[in-house]
């Protein structure tokens, strides 16, 4: 995942919520394990800011799995989650993300950014989250199959919301799992490009401009 936007700026943009000049510099290759600057229901606003750590476990839970992804289709029923997602959605910010394609030489690293006439300039991945008990909060971004035109890459891709539901996305009165679908609006797959990038990105020490460049 990328996201090189400054936050402070989408943040005011989006959310009218101020967010510090700390959490702007751009980072190119945000790895499983770290915080994602995130966007949850406030406690007497529409949003507030949250940076999150990138493995969500239920507070409950004392020593279980970090899961880094919730599949769209389990997250409603999964004991593991329905609880999340039916009080605790959020909105990760993201300028892009990687995929990678299986092929006879090795996976393929490739890209995926919006175009530049695309109707918002930022992507949104639909997520939940969950307390911790340092008083911080962990998360995990809801996958979906792949459109058709991704899943040549790979079969599944992060739930993208058009910024026009961000407010239904994380509005916490909306409980019931049919009233969350309702209000859920993806964004058009076709204004999403993608190219392939260098296996650099592999290494989650690397991060600079580079690694979103296409290779030929």
């Amino acid at each position: 995942m990328t996201r090189y936007s400054a936050t402070s700026e989408l943040a005011m943009r989006y959310f009218q919520v101020p967010v510090d000049e700390t959490f702007d510099p751009p980072r190119y290759n945000v790895a499983p394990g770290t915080d994602l600057e995130a966007f949850r229901a406030g406690h007497e606003t529409p949003a507030a800011f949250q940076p999150m750590f990138w493995g969500f476990r239920p507070k409950r839970v004392e020593d279980g799995p970090r899961p880094i992804n919730a599949r769209a289709e389990k997250v409603p029923t999964s004991p593991y989650f329905r609880s999340a997602f039916a009080r605790r959605r959020c909105i990760v910010l993201a300028d892009g993300w990687y995929e990678w394609r299986k092929t006879n030489d090795g996976k393929q690293p490739y890209y995926i950014t919006l175009a530049e006439d695309a109707s918002q300039d930022v992507l949104m991945m639909a997520g939940i989250w969950e307390p911790t008990a340092d008083g911080g909060a962990c998360c995990a971004i809801i996958t979906e199959p792949a459109s058709e035109r991704l899943a040549h890459i790979h079969d599944r891709k992060p739930l993208v919301l058009d910024a026009e539901c961000r407010w239904d996305w994380l509005d916490p009165d909306r409980t019931e799992r049919e009233a969350i679908r309702a209000g859920t609006v993806r964004l058009n797959p076709d204004t999403l490009i993608y190219h392939p990038v260098s296996t650099r990105v592999n290494r989650p020490s690397e991060d600079d401009p580079g690694l979103i460049e296409a290779i030929t």
